[in-house]
């Protein structure tokens, strides 16, 4: 499966969201790959995102949306309370579970500034998605 995040898709990611931050790379990231997974479908795809409903951890849904298609609107996505960052996706009885390693985490957790946390979201564009995440088929 392809790790990479197609140029024309991040530009519309940092158009939507406002600008390139680690944990919106990181929620494309996790989309596309359930997108291989589980074949993209914008009606029949569902997401649950667990992580911190404050930035920088719920910029991760920004990502999830635009890489599945999957809304707020649609009622296809939903945000949970919690500590560290998870999303499951489910589509027809098909099931994934990502979370993000604890050491990506804490990391990233030690980003002060927005310069640093660009740098760090291109560091990640290519980075293969078994060194950022656990993957649960």
């Amino acid at each position: 499966m392809s790790s990479s995040i197609p140029d024309r898709l991040l530009d519309e990611a940092v158009r939507f969201h406002g600008h390139l931050g680690a944990f919106l790379v990181l929620g494309l990231k996790a989309g596309l790959y359930a997108n291989e997974f589980l074949g993209k479908d914008y009606f029949a795809t569902r997401a649950v995102v667990e992580t911190e409903l404050v930035p920088p951890g719920s910029c991760f849904v920004d990502g999830v949306q635009l890489a599945t298609g999957c809304t707020m609107g649609k009622g296809n996505i939903e945000l949970r309370q919690g500590g560290s960052l998870s999303v499951t996706f489910m589509k027809k009885g098909k099931e994934i579970r990502l979370w993000l390693r604890d050491d990506v985490l804490e990391r990233l957790k030690r980003i002060s500034s927005k310069a640093r946390s660009r740098e760090a979201a291109l560091a990640l564009v290519d980075q293969p998605i078994q060194e950022l995440f656990h993957v649960e088929e």
